[in-house]
């Protein structure tokens, strides 16, 4: 694991202004700090969008307005690295949300093989256990440096946004409720060495507790006042998930599939730039 942020000193930290060569602005010591002068660089945009010449246009569009950009399964899988490549190129920070999930030594070789795109965060998903998410972390570790390059962050995916307790108890078999799983989750990912957790936002302010003000956590499940859910279902607004404890917080459709999506990040920024 990367050495842990003090707060108020991010000397060195690819999430700091002007710190590490991968540029990612920012991420605050402890929830309700500003973020490098800037309330939007908070945001990581989803282009969860079929076509690459899409994907790299809200990139450029929007580079200069937000933190970074998540690339998932959907873009991933049809284009493939070259798109992460491409991004990268292009100056975007990325974070890359393929959740690995596997046997350790194949989590191994996939990080291995992701790290070099030129993605600041990879993540996991801990139901992999404890061997796999410490594989992971390694992997990031080694492969950055025989590659003379700073290491990826690793973060571990807990439990989805668009499940809900039942979906754990009557559908999964999990006997114990949602953020007790979450928590147990993310406290595990910590004991292997990762960087941070993904959760959704009603789980923030409990995860904060537990895990301190240097572990990042990283949060989808964000709609603004207004918008539709969509599959969504454990959400908050930007500004609540912000006062919970987000460090990032994954925001796609309601700024992709907006008219202006400069304007409508725009208008989140200032949203929480009041926080």
């Amino acid at each position: 694991m990367s050495e842990s942020r003090v707060p108020g000193d991010t000397r060195g930290h690819p999430g700091a202004p002007g710190g590490g060569t991968l540029g990612y602005p920012g991420v605050p010591a402890s929830a309700g700090q500003r973020v490098g002068g800037s309330a939007g660089r908070r945001v990581l945009v989803a282009l969860d969008v079929d076509e690459r010449e899409q994907a790299l246009a809200l990139a450029r569009e929007l580079r200069d307005e937000v933190g970074g950009f998540k690339v998932g399964l959907r873009l991933f899988y049809r284009h493939g690295p070259q798109i992460v490549e491409e991004l990268a190129a292009a100056g975007a920070r990325l974070f890359l949300d393929l959740k690995l999930h596997d046997i350790p030594e194949t989590v191994a070789q996939g990080v291995r093989a992701l790290a070099g795109l030129g993605a600041g965060i990879i993540n996991v998903h801990a139901a992999g256990g404890l061997a796999m998410m410490r594989a992971a972390a390694g992997a990031a570790r080694e492969e950055a440096a025989r590659a003379g390059v700073p290491a990826p962050k690793v973060v571990a995916v807990t439990v989805l946004t668009s499940l809900e307790q039942e979906n754990l108890s009557r559908e999964l078999g999990f006997g114990r409720n949602l953020e007790q799983v979450v928590l147990a989750w993310a406290g595990l990912a910590k004991a292997a060495g990762l960087d941070g957790a993904v959760s959704s936002p009603l789980e923030l302010t409990a995860l904060r507790t537990a895990l301190g003000p240097d572990f990042l956590l990283i949060t989808p499940g964000i709609r603004p006042a207004g918008t539709a859910l969509q599959d969504q279902k454990r959400v908050l607004t930007p500004a609540q998930a912000v006062r919970a404890g987000a460090d990032y917080l994954v925001i796609g459709r309601p700024i992709t599939a907006a008219p202006d999506p400069v304007a409508a990040m725009q208008a989140i920024a200032r949203e929480l730039a009041a926080v």
